[in-house]
């Protein structure tokens, strides 16, 4: 049998070994899950590193959101590439399909939006219908659950167009909430126009109805940059 002196002994080691254990068992806890215990670096909690972590892919979510937005089309901006197909079946980009040509582009973004691009047609129509230097286009933007109704609606306004009308309507599938943002969308029922001039930048926009007075500036821009 040991003595009591020697069960004192130990009973000292094993407490020691065991403190000795936990204190490195509560250091190591501190350290990065990646990192072993004998490397020389600052010490965070686990938790400090999911927080910088989260941080850091906020960070970039936010940048990757920003570049991704769609930005404003402003006086001066080139027109961003918009593809649709013509009423009479041809593909169409614009805006290489007006190039060399001063061209209004009025679009729509609802069924009753037509009102108003109609309007707007008509009464450029009177004025450079003969012009060869300037071109028109209307251009119905459809999207969500319509797009499964190409067919039939391409069909309903081939026949609601005259055949010498159908070069001037393009009609795009998809992509529409990018180009609502460019355009400032507010109300479905408006008409948005663009004008570009002979190299494919907006020359001027405007919103809604037509408007005598707001036609008036139109024209002379037009005008001047026909010559």
């Amino acid at each position: 049998m040991q003595s009591e002196h020697e069960l004192g002994k130990l009973l000292m080691n094993a407490n020691h070994h065991e403190k000795h254990r936990k204190a490195h068992f509560e250091r190591n806890e501190r350290l990065p899950v990646w990192q072993p215990a004998n490397r020389k670096i600052g010490i965070c909690s686990i938790e400090e590193q999911k927080a910088k972590l989260l941080l850091i892919g906020s960070g970039m979510l936010a940048m990757m959101a920003n570049a991704a937005a769609p930005t404003t089309l402003e006086i001066g901006d080139p027109l961003r590439e918009l593809k649709g197909e013509l009423l009479t079946g041809r593909a169409a980009v614009l805006p290489t399909a007006a190039s060399g040509k001063v061209a209004l582009l009025l679009i729509g973004f609802s069924y009753d939006s037509r009102f108003q691009v109609e309007a707007w047609a008509k009464r450029f129509r009177k004025d450079f219908d003969k012009n060869p230097q300037v071109t028109f286009y209307e251009i119905p933007m459809i999207g969500g659950m319509a797009r499964m109704g190409k067919w039939f609606i391409d069909s309903g306004m081939r026949k609601g167009t005259p055949k010498a009308d159908q070069e001037n309507v393009i009609t795009v599938y998809g992509g529409v909430d990018p180009w609502k943002q460019r355009l400032g969308f507010k109300d479905s029922k408006d008409a948005y126009l663009v004008v570009l001039d002979k190299t494919g930048k907006v020359a001027w926009k405007h919103v809604g109805p037509l408007d005598e007075a707001v036609y008036k500036t139109m024209e002379e821009l037009i005008g001047r940059l026909a010559r």
